[in-house]
């Protein structure tokens, strides 16, 4: 079984990780969108 401290450093990456997808993602999404609009202009 894991340690106390092994399980809170899982969980601290875990959460980074989530946080960077989240954020990656709108951020891909807004430039997208970007790119779509100078596009078609």
């Amino acid at each position: 079984m894991a340690s106390e401290d092994n399980m809170k450093s899982a969980t601290q990456t875990y959460e980074g990780f989530v946080g960077l997808m989240k954020w990656g993602t709108i951020a891909s999404v807004a430039v997208a969108a970007l790119v779509v609009l100078l596009i078609a202009s």
